[in-house]
């Protein structure tokens, strides 16, 4: 799915105003996002024609961070244009078990890493967006 001009003139007002020398323009950063959710590919591989991958890689983690990104994708559902199908899944120790080396457990040397009680309940989560039609 790529995403024409009319369908970014919609949601242009979600993401910031460019600041300084920009190359690669929102529309061009967005496809280059949609072709990765679509191939499941790695950034490294994203082809020349979308840009330098760390650019493109860069601006979308900004924009993630910002929620500039959510607005975006949100307005596109709304109006229709693109459809997203999220899955999560999250895992912990309950569910699968590992060498306690591999968890953080007290070892004969070196300090404990799990002293630290707001990281060692930091739930992690992977996540694989889909385009739908």
């Amino acid at each position: 799915m790529k995403l024409t001009h009319s369908h970014y003139e919609q949601i242009s007002d979600c993401f910031p105003r460019h600041r300084g020398n920009v190359n690669i323009c929102n529309l061009d950063i967005l496809n280059a996002f949609l072709y990765v959710v679509e191939n499941g590919c790695n950034w490294r591989s994203l082809p020349e024609k979308y840009g330098n991958w760390h650019v493109v890689y860069m601006r979308i983690s900004r924009w993630a961070k910002s929620g500039a990104l959510d607005r975006a994708f949100y307005k596109l559902q709304q109006k229709e244009i693109l459809s997203i199908k999220v899955d999560v899944v999250s895992m912990d120790s309950a569910s699968i078990k590992v060498h306690p080396d591999a968890v953080g457990a007290l070892k004969k040397t070196g300090s404990n890493q799990s002293d630290d009680r707001e990281a060692a309940e930091t739930q992690r989560f992977i996540w694989l967006p889909r385009v739908i039609g």
